[in-house]
């Protein structure tokens, strides 16, 4: 066992963490004041119900030995049973010696951090689905979704994606997509596709299912406070590097390369980003800045250990040029996303799965493989499509039949008043923003307090 490595991916789990709170702020800024808390809230309880899960049964069905074509895990591990005092990737005991094998290196990892690591990336997913049904999901039936969502749609997923032949068990059998032995043998290095393919398209399902705001698009639905989009787009940029690097699983040279890719690729986004914006719009936004940021950290994520810093910047100015053009679609097909989930994670998750196929290289990673630019044919960027098509598929039809059987049973959706009135104090009698708190004495300050209330409030009004 490798102490520093131990070290590095305990404090990438930790970086992974700090993603959902960071979420939380960046999608609470989005939407409008009277629905902030609901939308903090609807990424917090994610860390709950998945964690209980994943600690249950969660990690088991994603990373227990295959029961059935390198589609689901078994039950190897619930309750978390036989991961104390061992090593991941080798199933021997802590004090035998661990032999090599190519992934996820020469050096093991207690089981534990692996299963902490990987627990983040759990809790992050659905939590990212959120964005597309703000302002109009009941609190509870949202919490229903996400537990019945990670079960049947995350877990076999992680499965297919990150569950490797011999890495929780020496004859342990992974996923279809992730080994080339017996399966696909497509590349995601840390979550294109599991991660943000799949909460992609569960997205466009639910706002399918949910249907559009009141107002939507007629009334303008502008973000109510951009520095907590600025503030969340920074938090996870930053957990980001754990999420990418940490994936390398060591404190080695790989670990760099995802770290160079993962900034490279995010700043490229930027800049392409706010170039559309410029040209299209005439102005570049702070709103598009973030979302840019957010786009490259999405494309890059499953081909930072596998392509080079300047692959790394193409498929960043790429994935924040078409990004930018993809958030506008919802307008022309009528589908109300509202904060861009499907044109963000799903388009951006798409373009970095499928540019690996052009961009990827031995000379980066041995384990990888050559893409179109690098010698190696087609065979590659067939395998990304197919596996990008799949999760895609798989996790838009499950979504779609899940999302339906809540609203038809406990419902799905708040009221029409509670909409109108502000999601917040409908669903936990609570407002972000507490005016009367200021009030007292009759002062000066006071009165100036009550009047800017009471501007505030018709202002909500208006816009709700």
């Amino acid at each position: 066992m490798n102490a520093g490595d131990t070290a590095w991916v305990l404090a990438s789990a930790a970086l992974v963490m700090l993603m959902t709170p960071g979420l939380a702020f960046f999608y609470g800024g989005m939407v409008r004041a009277k629905s902030v808390l609901n939308m903090l809230m609807m990424s917090f309880i994610s860390l709950g119900v998945v964690t209980v899960l994943w600690v249950t049964f969660g990690y088991s069905l994603a990373f227990g030995n295959d029961v059935g074509g390198g589609l689901l895990g078994g039950f190897d591990f619930v309750g978390l049973k036989d991961t104390i005092g061992k090593l991941v990737g080798y199933g021997v005991a802590a004090t035998e010696t661990a032999p090599e094998v190519p992934w996820p290196g020469t050096n093991a990892l207690p089981t534990t951090v692996f299963v902490m690591f990987q627990l983040m990336f759990a809790v992050i997913t659905p939590a990212l689905i959120s964005g597309a049904v703000a302002d109009r999901a009941k609190f509870w039936a949202w919490t229903l979704f996400v537990a019945v969502w990670a079960t049947v749609v995350y877990f076999p997923v992680a499965h297919w994606v990150f569950n490797f032949d011999g890495h929780t068990g020496a004859s342990n059998l992974g996923g279809w997509i992730a080994n080339a032995a017996h399966g696909l043998g497509a590349l995601d290095f840390a979550g294109g596709t599991a991660v943000h393919i799949n909460a992609g398209a569960a997205a466009l399902a639910l706002v399918l299912v949910l249907g559009k705001r009141k107002g939507w698009p007629r009334e303008p639905m502008r973000p109510h406070n951009l520095p907590f989009v600025l503030l969340g787009a920074g938090l996870l940029w930053f957990g980001w590097y754990g999420f990418n690097a940490g994936s390398a699983l060591s404190a080695g040279d790989l670990a760099g390369v995802a770290f160079t890719n993962t900034t490279a690729a995010t700043a490229a986004a930027v800049i392409g980003w706010l170039i559309v914006e410029q040209f299209r719009d005439g102005k570049p936004t702070t709103l598009g800045a973030a979302s840019g940021a957010i786009a490259g950290l999405v494309a890059i994520t499953p081909a930072c250990g596998f392509v080079t810093p300047l692959g790394a910047l193409a498929i960043g100015v790429i994935a924040g040029a078409v990004c930018a053009f993809a958030v506008s679609l919802k307008f022309k097909l009528g589908y109300d996303d509202s904060l861009d989930v499907v044109g963000v994670h799903l388009v951006g998750g798409l373009t970095g799965t499928i540019l690996i196929g052009f961009f990827a290289t031995k000379s980066v990673n041995a384990l990888g493989a050559d893409g179109v630019f690098y010698g190696g044919g087609f065979s590659l960027l067939g395998k990304q499509v197919v596996a990008a098509g799949a999760v895609m598929a798989y996790s838009f039809v499950l979504t779609l039949v899940i999302a339906f059987a809540i609203k038809k049973t406990i419902g799905f959706r708040v009221s029409a008043e509670a909409e109108q009135t502000g999601i917040d104090e409908a669903e936990h009698a609570e407002s972000g923003y507490e005016f009367s708190s200021l009030r007292g004495g009759g002062s000066t300050i006071a009165k100036s307090a009550d009047v800017l209330a009471q501007k505030v409030s018709a202002s909500a009004g208006k816009e709700g």
